[in-house]
Order: C-alpha cells, then sequence, then structure tokens
C-alpha cells in the first residue's frame, strides 16, 4: 500500500519509528545493451519478439532490457569501454571484436575450426572456466566492466562470390573475418582477409572489395539477403562458432538484487539455447529449399578438407597462446576442456 494512501497519523508514526516500508517501483529498469547484430538480423528479431518480454516476467516487473543493433550508440568495437563508463548499461557483443585489446580475446571470441556445436561453446564458458578468464582480461583491460556469461547461438556459415571447394580454393581470395585469429588462420590458409563489422558484408560483397565472408549463421545470411550476391555458400560453414558476451556496467550489476541478478544470468542462457534450436532449424529448411531451387549452389567441404583445414588452424591457435600472458590461460583452458570432452 502506497504512503499516500495511510492515514497521516500512521504514516508519520512509522517514518519517526523507522518503520515505514520502502515503496515498490511501479515500472521496471530498462538496461540498454548494444549488441554486435544489425537491425534486420534474424536473431535481433528472435529475441526482441519472444525473449525481450520474458525478462519482464522472470523479474517481476523490476528489469527489461532494450537490445540497440550495432553501433547504435559507440562502433562495434567500442562497447566495453562504453559499458565501464555506463555509456551503455551493458553489450551482447562477439567476443572477437576486441582482438586488439590482447591475443587472448582472439582464442576466446573465437577459436576457429575448434568446436563442433555453440552448445560445446556455452559449456566451456559456463562450466569450463571461460566466464572467469573473459572476466579477468576486463578487469586488466576495461574496469567496470561484468561478465555475466558467454554463449553462442550458431555455427558460422561461410558466403562467397565464387566456388570455395577446399583449402586450395583459398589462396588469393578476399574474405571478411573478424581481426587477430581468424584472420591469422585465413591468412595462413592463403586467403587475403579483410576486417568489416556484419553490417557492411552486403555492400563489400556487392561491390567486389570481397569475394567471400564468415558472416553468420546460413538463415541470417538468408535473412539479410547475401545469397543474392553471394551465391556459393558453404553449409555446415568452415569457420567455427563465435563467442557471444554478455555484460553489464559493474555498478549497475551491484545494483540489482540477488534474485533479479539470477534471473538475468537465466534469461541469457535460455534465450541462446532457444536461438541454437530455433537457427539450427531455420538453417537445414532454408538448405533443403536452396538446394531444390538449383539458383544457389550449395558446397559441403568434405571431411578430408575440413581436417587440413583444422590443422592449419591449430598452429594459429598454438602462436596466438603464445603471445601474451593472458593468451596463455585462454589457450590451455581450451585444450584442457576440449582434451577432456573427446575434441582433441
Amino acid at each position: 500500500m502506497p504512503l499516500k494512501s495511510i492515514p497521516k497519523t500512521l504514516a508519520a508514526t512509522l517514518l519517526t519509528t523507522g518503520l515505514a516500508f520502502s515503496v515498490a517501483p511501479t515500472y521496471a529498469e530498462t538496461l540498454k545493451v548494444q549488441t554486435s547484430f544489425n537491425a534486420s538480423h534474424i536473431s535481433l528479431t528472435r529475441l526482441n519478439q519472444v525473449w525481450i518480454p520474458k525478462l519482464k516476467e522472470m523479474t517481476g516487473g523490476d528489469l527489461e532490457i532494450e537490445l540497440l543493433p550495432i553501433g547504435s550508440v559507440v562502433s562495434h568495437k567500442e562497447t566495453p569501454v562504453a559499458v565501464s563508463m555506463g555509456i551503455l548499461d551493458g553489450d551482447l557483443t562477439a567476443t572477437s571484436y576486441f582482438a586488439g585489446k590482447d591475443p587472448a580475446y582472439a582464442l576466446m571470441g573465437d577459436l576457429i575450426a575448434g568446436y563442433d556445436t555453440p552448445a560445446q561453446i556455452e559449456e566451456f564458458c559456463m562450466q569450463g572456466g571461460g566466464k572467469e578468464l573473459l572476466q579477468k582480461m576486463y578487469n586488466k583491460y576495461d574496469p567496470g566492466v561484468h561478465v555475466i556469461g558467454c554463449s553462442s547461438e550458431k555455427r558460422e556459415a561461410f558466403v562467397s562470390k565464387v566456388p570455395v571447394r577446399g583449402v586450395a580454393d583459398m589462396k588469393g581470395l578476399k574474405v571478411r573475418s573478424p581481426e587477430g585469429l581468424a584472420a591469422d588462420v585465413f591468412r595462413r590458409a592463403g586467403a587475403a582477409p579483410v576486417s568489416l563489422p556484419g553490417s557492411e558484408v552486403y555492400t563489400a560483397l556487392e561491390k567486389n572489395v570481397i569475394d567471400a565472408a564468415d558472416s553468420s549463421a546460413y538463415a541470417n545470411n538468408d535473412a539479410s539477403g547475401m545469397h543474392k550476391v553471394a551465391k556459393y555458400p558453404i553449409y555446415p560453414g568452415i569457420h567455427s562458432m563465435p563467442f557471444m558476451q554478455f555484460t553489464i556496467n559493474e555498478a549497475t550489476w551491484n545494483k540489482i538484487d540477488k534474485e533479479d541478478q539470477a534471473a538475468l544470468t537465466e534469461w541469457f542462457l535460455s534465450a541462446y539455447a532457444d536461438l541454437r534450436t530455433y537457427l539450427d532449424a531455420k538453417d537445414k529448411e532454408l538448405v533443403a529449399r536452396d538446394k531444390a531451387k538449383g539458383d544457389i549452389t550449395v558446397i559441403d567441404w568434405p571431411q578430408s578438407e575440413r581436417d587440413d583445414f583444422r590443422k592449419i588452424a591449430k598452429q594459429a591457435w598454438e602462436a596466438f597462446g603464445s603471445a601474451s600472458p593472458l593468451a596463455t590461460e585462454v589457450y590451455k583452458a581450451h585444450v584442457k576442456f576440449m582434451t577432456e570432452k573427446g575434441l582433441l
């Protein structure tokens, strides 16, 4: 019952004796979170339509999130700084964008050709020490950023304007790739990597700035119109899967009560579990459709070519793992986890 509805004499007594209770908020706190998705991205659409309403339910009306497309407030490489300063409340972003800070971000952001499924990435993040290492990285480079979690919703697909049927076809290919580890792997395979945010991939393909891109899942590329200009997609992709981090300003996190903190973490993990199921089904549906139409040539690399590409990738993992103390920690954590899971 709000104080204004309490008789004045009782309200005065409660206030005088220190027994007055706090008034429940009549509105939810809205967290502004910038993502690395463009506005038409299928994952952002799914989150907005299905999962944004759920957070308010899960926190009893205490919290809401506004998910902003890439570049809405700051550039895609500046979200950690903006979160640490309180310009953004949080980010839901591909960790590999920050590889310029330390090679550890490259190894944490996308162990290219490493994991087999996005669910394995989430397990490494949340149970295999990945989240704690990511927090250690931010404590060093962007104090004030709290890591809620990290995960992955999809296996990257590969879009190309020309047929790429094996490692040999990588030679001289101008391929969009995040900076750091992914770029190094493609370079070792003979390609010429170009660093671009996802929002610029379509235009770059259309204008022949690049020949190919490791851009997103098959369904995302379909929704973005990538296959209109790049008719030789590789599915399943040869690239690994990007780690997506969910962070929040530390001061903001500390103001949220424990129950809502737990709900926010559970919201993130539940949303990503749903995205994995949704996108996998969508990918397979669209691949079947495109194969039937015949306008798009869907390429599936033979296992021998995938094995050769993984051998190249392993060389890059080792090189990046020795590039800094934090990178060494991340590299060793990956190897330990992957060995325990039978991936190595």
